[in-house]
């Protein structure tokens, strides 16, 4: 995929999503109030800080999409997995606000200190709306992901889909209450506290493996030694070096030859090496190989991940 279709397709998934979470947090907040529906207000929390997560990404997707300049000679793409961790962060902050007003509003009960006597049936049905309006969200955000290769729409994937559990969680939780178990309400509140809890770890986790660097490292190797040893004139792999910037790879290698061709040959073998590489692996944006006379003593190559420094 090209790059600026990439960036058109990243950002209107961001678009559809900014708009989508802000009818539904208006929505939700407003009946989950009026309608007395701890659940479906624990929801409607949790859609108010999608909207803003929506609004960090945008900035965040804006600013990955310049072209490399003199201090980010391979652009700015690490802005995405930054842009992830910011969503991260706040589907955390959601989940924590969720619980306590959940468990506050099942305490309330417990002492009966609470006058809540159900959800009217206009929250049941903002819910039944938010469960259809999710379900589509988060199969229409997990394709753009996948064909990007975006981690921070990735992300937004997964918060949809986590708030695809909750709005069926608090939908559920209004139909009991309305049934006469009051206590089901706030407590379904909770339980989607958790869910969120959780995926906002899972996001967190995954970000930081791509700002680490951690990318599956054996399967790579074995990958780029695989291509480099049917190259012609490869006695020799003696380093493979990764870099993650976004999306996208830069690796180097190091190989041997046989030490008694010409300059010319040698350059002609690290070419081909370069030339396959860029064929073969996916979203590889630069290749560096280096090669020396071969070495006596051969060694299993390993993938390096060299962390990237400031000015990267």
């Amino acid at each position: 995929m090209e790059t600026k279709q990439r960036e058109r397709q990243s950002m209107l998934a961001v678009h559809v999503g900014l708009v989508a979470n802000i009818v539904l947090a208006i929505s939700k907040t407003t009946i989950g109030t009026l309608g007395h529906s701890p659940a479906l207000l624990a929801d409607g929390i949790n859609s108010t800080s999608d909207v803003a997560s929506y609004l960090v990404v945008g900035a965040f997707m804006r600013q990955a999409g310049k072209p490399p300049d003199h201090e980010h000679p391979y652009g700015h793409r690490q802005l995405e997995s930054i842009a992830a961790l910011v969503v991260g962060s706040f589907v955390i902050t959601a989940a924590v606000a969720i619980f306590w007003n959940s468990i506050n509003s099942i305490y309330e009960l417990w002492l009966g200190d609470s006058d809540f006597t159900g959800a009217s049936q206009t929250a049941l049905w903002v819910a039944l709306f938010s469960v259809l309006i999710k379900l589509g969200l988060t199969i229409f955000t997990r394709r753009i992901g996948r064909e990007t290769g975006n981690v921070a729409i990735m992300a937004l994937a997964y918060d949809h889909r986590n708030d695809l559990f909750s709005s069926l969680a608090a939908t559920l939780g209004i139909i009991l209450g309305r049934m006469g178990y009051l206590w089901v309400d706030p407590l379904a509140g909770a339980l989607v506290a958790l869910f969120v809890l959780r995926t906002g770890i899972e996001i967190i986790r995954d970000s930081s493996y791509d700002l680490m660097d951690t990318v599956p490292a054996q399967r790579l190797a074995d990958q780029i030694t695989n291509l480099i040893q049917a190259v012609s004139g490869v006695k020799q792999i003696e380093e493979i070096h990764a870099h993650r910037f976004g999306p996208y790879l830069v690796v180097n290698v190091t190989i041997g030859i046989d030490g008694n061709i010409s300059v010319a040959k040698g350059d002609a073998i690290a070419s081909q090496v370069e030339k396959v590489l860029y064929q073969e692996i996916e979203l590889l944006r630069r290749v560096y190989v280096h090669y020396h006379p071969v070495r006596v003593t051969v060694e299993e190559p390993n993938l390096i991940l060299e962390p990237e420094s400031e000015s990267q």
